[in-house]
């Protein structure tokens, strides 16, 4: 059976989604941040027979998020999809968003597939006072940080607002961490979707003239030893092996691939 979900449902989503906080690190901060009836937001259940909650589809605006621990009703989750006119993005878990990919009534516009890494435990690590020149950016110096990223050439088509940097230290669904060298930013590591079991890592970046200093690895450090220290699982996506060797460094482990598929959507 599959049936929208409630707020009666909270407790049972939770222990479902809890069991691999990191994987499913959206739709919980989404359900924490916006709950289960809004006018942009909208989850479904699946029920076995025991009336046991088996598999999770989330509705954010018009992206689509599936979780499920094992076999689930694939074809009864794209139905609720493909009646969605808005509906542009399926994405998640490569084994699972590929049971419903093929079933999607939509013209595929694109589609990518990233590595997905997590760490619970750092493999090497630093103590305080060694990482006292980390330093947490505060509201008046986004703009500036905002510049660094946009200076660093894997960042310049990226859709990087200050507008939303501010948003994320606001509502503390993200924090940024930097470091400076003889008064300039120079390397800076971010967090994004944060919430009470996970958060993900994003924007590592450190500008052409400071790199190979072993600075992005403090950063990340600090910031990788603060969230863990919370009790978070961190997690992040990266594409260039190369890049993975060095979070892999880090603590961080592959877990699987993240599938993005964006579709045209349907005029109303």
């Amino acid at each position: 059976m599959i049936r929208k979900l409630t707020s009666n449902d909270h407790k049972n989503v939770m222990a479902l989604v809890n069991k691999k906080p990191a994987e499913n690190l959206f739709i919980i901060g989404d359900i924490e941040a916006y709950g289960y009836e809004t006018e942009f937001q909208s989850v479904w259940g699946e029920f076995n027979d025991s009336g046991e909650l088996v598999a999770i589809l989330l509705q954010y605006e018009t992206n689509y998020i599936p979780y499920a621990e094992s076999k689930f009703d694939a074809e009864a989750f794209a139905k609720i999809i493909n009646s969605d006119p808005r509906m542009r993005e399926l994405s998640g878990l490569k084994e699972i968003v590929l049971q419903i990919k093929p079933l999607i009534q939509r013209k595929l516009r694109s589609e990518n597939s990233f590595y997905y890494a997590k760490c619970q435990q750092l493999q090497i690590t630093k103590s305080d006072k060694e990482l006292e020149h980390v330093q947490k950016l505060t509201i008046d110096e986004v703009e500036e940080n905002v510049q660094l990223l946009k200076r660093v050439p894997e960042f310049k088509t990226a859709t990087i607002t200050v507008e939303s940097k501010k948003r994320a230290l606001e509502d503390k669904t993200g924090r940024i961490y930097y470091i400076r060298v003889d008064g300039v930013m120079a390397t800076t590591a971010s967090t994004t979707a944060e919430n009470s079991s996970s958060a993900m890592v994003i924007a590592v970046a450190t500008k052409e003239e400071y790199k190979r200093k072993g600075l992005a690895t403090d950063c990340m450090l600090k910031l990788c030893k603060d969230l863990l220290a919370e009790g978070k699982e961190l997690c992040l996506f990266y594409d260039n092996p190369e890049a993975g060797k060095i979070y892999k460094r880090l603590g961080f482990e592959d877990i699987g691939f993240w599938n993005m598929y964006r579709y045209e959507s349907i005029e109303i």
